[in-house]
């Protein structure tokens, strides 16, 4: 069995040569199925390179949320401009010390609580969000997997299916994010292939919005593509 494994992946859709590029998503992602209840390895290394593509971002780590609060839940994060507040609704509980079942552990240096959940929950931006973060505990050992759909502010969808390790060990660890300097986000849906069966924990969210990304304009690619195309010519004209 694969105990760890790791993934970036960066999606890039190109109209036309040197004239646009389209950035898709770039995906973080990290997994280790036996963390022991200690962030470490893979997941670790995902998140903190997806934090190095971001500036002045916070953690949403439930810590200041009321143990065994249920959802609608008001969360508040760290924008470029000020404070972005959201609401998490659906399915789902704030566990703690006692309460926390199964493999489920926080990840939050010096906290106790995350968030548990078998069903669908959802969190809905009051600033369309470009980035987007989490902590995943137990996930999978009884064959579920993460979903998450991303809709933008027209209303388009973007579905993902985490690639977390199905039928894997109790207490496995996994971090999964994205960055998407192309697209911002409204609402993030996050399902469950397994709802009722599997149980998730969730912890230590962490959003950016564009003026927190740490990465070139989306035109940039194409401008390079074009400054490259330019020596190409002028070499080619310098007389032997």
């Amino acid at each position: 069995m694969k105990f760890a494994k790791i993934k970036i992946v960066a999606l890039i859709a190109t109209a036309a040569a040197c004239t646009t590029v389209q950035a898709a998503p770039t995906i973080y992602f990290g997994e280790n199925q036996t963390p022991a209840g200690i962030v470490s390895g893979a997941p670790l290394t995902a998140r903190t390179s997806f934090l190095s593509s971001l500036i002045g971002v916070g953690s949403e780590g439930f810590e200041t949320q009321t143990l065994g609060g249920s959802a609608p839940i008001g969360l508040t994060f760290s924008g470029s401009t000020g404070s972005i507040t959201a609401t998490l609704s659906g399915s789902g509980e704030i566990v703690g010390p006692g309460s926390v079942c199964c493999g489920r552990f926080n990840t939050t240096s010096g906290g106790s609580q995350l968030w548990n959940v078998s069903g669908v929950f959802d969190i809905t931006f009051s600033t369309a969000v470009s980035a987007f973060g989490f902590y995943g505990t137990d996930i999978g050992d009884y064959a579920g997997q993460v979903t998450v759909a991303l809709e933008d502010t027209l209303g388009n969808a973007t579905n993902f299916v985490v690639d977390n390790t199905v039928n894997g060990r109790d207490g496995s660890l996994l971090f999964w994010g994205f960055t998407d300097s192309a697209t911002a986000y409204k609402k993030i849906t996050f399902g469950n292939t397994n709802i009722g069966t599997d149980f998730f924990g969730f912890d230590d969210m962490v959003i950016g919005d564009r003026g927190q990304l740490n990465v070139p304009e989306p035109g940039s690619f194409a401008l390079l593509g074009l400054a490259l195309a330019g020596l190409g010519v002028a070499r080619r004209r310098l007389p032997v």
